[in-house]
């Protein structure tokens, strides 16, 4: 059974930090790109940043690039997002993607 596993959200003060986690399991993780999304209140979803299998950034939205950094660990099965100079702005549900698969999504607030 495949699953995507995302961790790390919270609350978080505008410029502050929090790095977000995506564990899967059930296929052959080193094989696949891996994206992350995040969809904010009545928004719809957008991409944030993808990684190819071997660990290369494709791409990180214009609006997250030089504070986000996506990242992978094929020995661990895990994606990571790692953000910096967050702002209230960055509000969202943050899910982890693979092809056809979603995890459940986890919340960053950022809010003084």
């Amino acid at each position: 059974q495949v699953q995507l596993v995302e961790s790390g959200g919270g609350l978080v003060q505008p410029g502050g930090s929090l790095r977000l986690s995506c564990t899967a399991s059930g296929f052959t993780f080193r094989n696949y790109a891996m994206k992350w999304y995040r969809q904010a209140p009545g928004k719809e979803r957008e991409l944030v940043a993808a990684i190819t299998s071997a660990g290369v950034i494709i791409n990180y939205a214009d609006s997250v690039k030089g504070r986000f950094t996506i990242s992978r660990d094929n020995a661990k099965n895990t994606v990571y997002l790692q953000m910096n100079s967050l702002n209230p702005e960055d509000t969202a549900v943050y899910y982890c993607n693979c092809r056809i698969r979603w995890g459940q999504g986890t919340q960053v607030t950022v809010s003084s």
